[in-house]
C-alpha cells in the first residue's frame, strides 16, 4: 500500500491519523448520523433488521450530497478543486 500511495503523490495527499481519533474520521459522523436516525429506537428480531436500517440510512445520506460533505468538513477534511 505504501508503494502504491507513493506513486499517487501527484494528486493524492495522505494524512496519518492517530490510533484513535474519532473526531478526525468522517466515517464516525456518518455512522453517528445513521444511529441517531434509522437505528434509533429500532426494535428488530434479528440482525437482518439492523442491516436493513443501515441500508436505508446509507441511501438517505448518499442522496444528500451536502450531508456527505458536512461529515468531511466536521473532520477538517475537504476536496481540493
Amino acid at each position: 500500500m505504501r508503494e502504491y500511495l507513493r506513486g499517487q503523490k501527484d494528486w493524492l495527499h495522505v494524512v496519518q491519523f492517530p490510533g484513535y481519533a474519532p473526531d478526525l474520521n468522517p466515517v464516525e459522523s456518518l455512522w453517528g448520523n445513521i444511529q441517531r436516525n434509522e437505528l434509533a429506537n429500532r426494535l428488530v428480531d434479528d440482525l437482518g433488521g439492523v442491516v436493513q436500517g443501515i441500508g436505508v440510512g446509507f441511501r438517505r445520506v448518499t442522496s444528500q450530497r451536502h450531508l456527505l460533505f458536512s461529515f468531511l468538513h466536521h473532520a477538517g477534511l475537504f476536496f481540493d478543486t
